[in-house]
């Protein structure tokens, strides 16, 4: 499987920033990439303070390659870029090598709460 990861740093990111980015994915992307032509599936995952990142898996090489090459050029100009104050720190495409589900399932919803502190 084919991926891509996309992470921003936190480290200079205004007060509450993650909030307000957990809400932007609830609201908004969430929904842009449910149902996307060419993408398996799609992650968001942060550390509070550290960084905040998408993580890709696309279904062909070409899909992931045209996101990317789409992506890289507005990065600056992405919503995370603007609720952050700056553009991603990576932009970087990698192999899949497995994926399990485990005994309780995969849950796939806009907005999950965090079972520690580092989300």
């Amino acid at each position: 499987m084919l991926g891509l990861t996309v992470r921003w740093s936190l480290a200079d990111a205004p007060e509450g920033v993650e909030d307000r980015l957990a809400a932007y994915v609830a609201e908004t992307s969430h929904a842009r990439f449910t149902g996307m032509a060419g993408l398996r599936f799609k992650t968001w995952r942060q550390v509070r303070g550290e960084w905040f990142e998408g993580c890709y898996v696309f279904a062909t090489s070409e899909a992931r390659e045209e996101f990317q090459r789409a992506f890289t050029e507005t990065a600056a100009e992405a919503p995370g870029s603007q609720i952050i104050g700056s553009p991603p720190i990576l932009v970087e495409a990698c192999d899949i090598v497995a994926v399990a589900e485990g005994w309780d399932g995969f849950a796939a919803a806009p907005r999950l709460e965090p079972l520690s502190g580092t989300g």
